[in-house]
């Protein structure tokens, strides 16, 4: 049914219900897996940026790519345990957001589903984070699994 399937996670979501899930179609499927982070570093683009952080914006990059490594790795263990074979993809963008990314990297390594996590934001923080899976499904090229959050 699926041979190539990625899987988005974030930190939240790393050892998870979505990882999980990817996991076992995967296995069920005979699938290849690949977990995916979307590092969205638009906000780090701004040219106030620099102000805010005494050594520029390079050091904050490169913190925040080795920590989405380092749970990206997490999760490539989690799956080679169970017997998948695994790639790690992180994506990062200076001009995309998180959703756009995750669309162009699952495009690209040519996957046939794509599964992601679905935040349960409501009210404010809605309005102002947005929803990534509502943005997601708007702009994936490939089937889609969107999995709830606990």
């Amino acid at each position: 049914m699926y041979s190539r399937i990625m899987v988005a996670i974030d930190s939240d979501f790393a050892q998870g219900q979505v990882l999980d899930t990817a996991i076992e179609l995967a296995r069920l499927c005979g699938a290849r897996l690949a977990v995916c982070h979307a590092l969205d570093e638009t906000i780090l683009a701004n040219r106030t940026a620099g102000v805010w952080l005494s050594e520029g914006v390079a050091p904050a990059e490169r913190q925040l790519a080795d920590g989405a490594l380092t749970f990206l790795e997490a999760a490539a263990e989690v799956a080679r345990a169970a017997g998948i074979d695994v790639d790690v993809r992180l994506v990062r963008s200076e001009a995309e957001h998180a959703a756009e990314m995750i669309a162009r990297a699952a495009a690209e390594w040519r996957a046939d589903l794509l599964v992601a996590g679905a935040h349960n934001r409501q009210g404010i923080e809605r309005f102002f984070v947005g929803s990534f899976a509502e943005q997601l499904v708007r702009k994936a090229g490939v089937s889609l699994l969107l999995v709830r959050g606990a």
